[in-house]
């Protein structure tokens, strides 16, 4: 049961890293765009569930405190590196093995920086919700956990954003449909 002193049963934690662990990597993956700068950040967020799992009355307690730390880490990060698109920029220099043609992969290379160079445009309470939303997976209800905000804040964030990130791409001539 949650809230024991001794720290979690093995498994108890087992089921909250196997239900969380995708959502939490793939946050952070898509703040820092660095797979080793999120797994670090994973993992240093269950330790600190660990060291403090007599806080956490259910599991579903523990997920959206582990995906605000993860969050907030993962900005925390970014910070500490400088601009985002300087760490987008190294990433896409590394050499992807994938067996796509040149062409291909150029495209879609092209495609990706497009969008997190416009994404990263957005005021950071419209960039934070389409991250959880696109990136995180998450339903509605569960950014509002994670961020404090109602379901149909959420909802209107998202919407908002999606409509100011279509603005962003009709200024530059981008086809949006």
């Amino acid at each position: 049961m949650f809230g024991r002193r001794s720290g979690p049963p093995d498994t108890e934690f087992r089921a909250l890293y196997d239900e969380t662990f995708t959502i939490l990597f793939r946050i952070a993956r898509r703040i820092t765009n660095s797979d080793e700068a999120a797994e670090d950040m994973v993992h240093d967020s269950y330790i600190k569930a660990v060291e403090r799992w007599d806080i956490f009355p259910t599991r579903n307690d523990a997920k959206y405190w582990l995906i605000r730390v993860v969050k907030n880490n993962a900005l925390n990060w970014i910070k500490r590196k400088g601009r985002e698109q300087n760490v987008y920029q190294r990433y896409f220099k590394e050499n992807d093995d994938s067996s796509e043609s040149p062409e291909e992969e150029t495209l879609k290379s092209e495609t990706i920086k497009d969008v997190q160079r416009y994404l990263d445009r957005l005021p950071e309470k419209f960039r934070v919700v389409l991250v959880l939303k696109e990136y995180g997976l998450l339903n509605y209800k569960e950014i509002g956990r994670i961020l404090g905000i109602t379901e149909g804040n959420v909802k209107v964030r998202v919407f908002r954003a999606r409509e100011a990130l279509a603005a962003l791409l009709r200024e530059d001539g981008k086809d949006v449909s």
